[in-house]
């Protein structure tokens, strides 16, 4: 018997290797090539958060867009920061980085950075070229591990992972994208950018921004800001068995849940049931919820002030409503601060139809730290403050004014709205040392949560 064992095992090592370098040794080459052209584009990135009343530091990766200094990395790798240092590979020193723009919805910033000398620029491939089982690079700064490479290939594209507020259609792959990789890229075997790396999902799965949406919102952001398409409803699924419950079963489309006040839907007549079949020529399809995404990033891609024409069935019948979309309302919120120890966030659209509030005028309140007078007066995370003294509070710069004019003052009676109450709040100063009393999160967060290293 061990004899028969150390026989298979001679056997075993005469064995060519298994693997796409063994079996095609210019394959090897080529990873090698491509690793060293790319490494000096991926910087690391390193910045100071505030969440709530804490700071602290994040990590992630980033790519070079530009000689003269713009860096691609993800919006969570910066978000709400109030310092970022980026390292690039050969600089002795890390550069100071201004967040040039943000944009939550595809999950991308840019910074911009003042080096010495030009920088190594990336080279960036074309989507449509992009093919599932292709062999790709992730290339990255995982757990702070500078300039690491895995290889993996394109396990799928067109992905919709259904997070709220994310207009994205992520390549999928199983190149590693650990924590730390994000911003990095994702390289094809001609030296290529396919994409950004945004999120790893367990072992194998991780996920990619598509090269189309980088470029896009790259120079939509050095030429100012991101600006989308506004239709102004809710929408849900028209699947089968539903579409043949409503008398409808060839119908194929989306059904409007609600549509919101003075929106391009409703000045165009449209209502909650409407099923929308047809967007600027085109049928609209969407079996399941991972389906939707498709009809919402057509909208968002449409210049505001375009006219399109909807296809509309509404009570057995098809008709073509002309719509004129506006620019799409902010989709993250500003926040502000008061040295009463909470913190307050503009009233967006998607916040005020998210969490379900009684009044669009006045800040929503985010935060409140543990022993801060906000906290014994009886404020509490989700009241939306409409007065502050004799100020009235509609915005968020009304807050910032208010408060601004309340410093030093050692009492301030705000009036805060709560579901339908009206709370009248006494904060006074001198109160026990403001402690952390509430997980350090906002409402939106949820889609968009990372560790220390991203």
């Amino acid at each position: 018997m061990r004899t028969r064992w150390r026989r298979l095992g001679l056997l075993l090592l005469a064995l060519p290797l298994a693997g796409p370098a063994a079996a095609d040794p210019s394959l090897e080459e080529r990873i090698i090539a491509v690793s060293e052209q790319l490494k000096p584009s991926v910087v690391f990135v390193q910045a100071i958060v505030r969440v709530n009343d804490r700071k602290s530091e994040v990590t992630g990766s980033g790519l070079v867009a530009s000689a003269d200094g713009l860096v691609l990395t993800n919006h969570h790798v910066v978000e709400r920061a109030e310092k970022v240092e980026v390292s690039v590979p050969g600089r002795k020193q890390p550069y100071r980085a201004e967040v040039l723009g943000n944009d939550k919805q595809t999950d991308l910033a840019v910074l911009r950075i003042r080096p010495d000398a030009p920088l190594a620029v990336a080279h960036f491939a074309r989507i449509e070229d992009v093919r599932v089982g292709q062999w790709v690079l992730a290339i990255g700064n995982p757990y702070g591990l500078d300039g690491t490479v895995s290889l993996g290939i394109v396990s799928a594209k067109g992905r919709n992972l259904e997070i709220p507020h994310l207009l994205n259609d992520f390549i999928q792959t199983d190149a590693m994208i650990d924590r730390g990789s994000s911003g990095g890229p994702l390289v094809d075997l001609e030296g290529r950018v396919i994409g950004i790396n945004s999120r790893g999902q367990g072992r194998g799965i991780g996920f990619t921004i598509p090269v189309d949406t980088v470029l896009e919102v790259l120079a939509q952001i050095s030429n100012g800001g991101v600006e989308r398409g506004w239709l102004g409803v809710s929408i849900q699924p028209l699947d089968r068995d539903l579409a043949t419950h409503l008398g409808m079963p060839g119908v194929t489309g989306v059904i409007v849940n609600s549509v919101a006040d003075d929106s391009p839907a409703a000045q165009a007549g449209l209502r909650a049931g409407d099923v929308l079949t047809q967007f600027a020529g085109r049928a609209v399809e969407a079996e399941k919820e991972e389906d939707l995404g498709d009809f919402q990033r057509r909208v968002a891609r449409t210049e505001p002030g375009a006219q399109v024409a909807l296809g509309v069935r509404r009570d057995g019948r098809e008709k073509t409503v002309r719509v004129t979309l506006a620019a799409q309302p902010k989709v993250e919120p500003a926040e502000a601060d008061s040295d009463f120890g909470y913190q307050v966030l503009e009233i967006t659209e998607n916040l005020f139809r998210s969490e379900r509030l009684p009044t669009r005028a006045g800040a929503y309140v985010s935060f409140v730290a543990g022993g801060s007078p906000a906290a014994e007066a009886g404020l509490s995370r989700g009241d939306v403050v409409v007065q502050i003294g004799e100020r009235p509070i509609t915005s968020l710069d009304d807050f910032r004014s208010a408060t601004h004019a309340a410093e030093g003052e050692e009492r301030v009676l705000i009036q805060a709205q709560r579901g339908g109450d009206l709370r009248f709040l006494l904060l006074k100063r001198g109160g026990r040392r403001a402690e952390p009393s509430e997980p350090a999160s906002r409402p939106e967060d949820a889609a968009l949560e990372a560790p220390s290293q991203r």
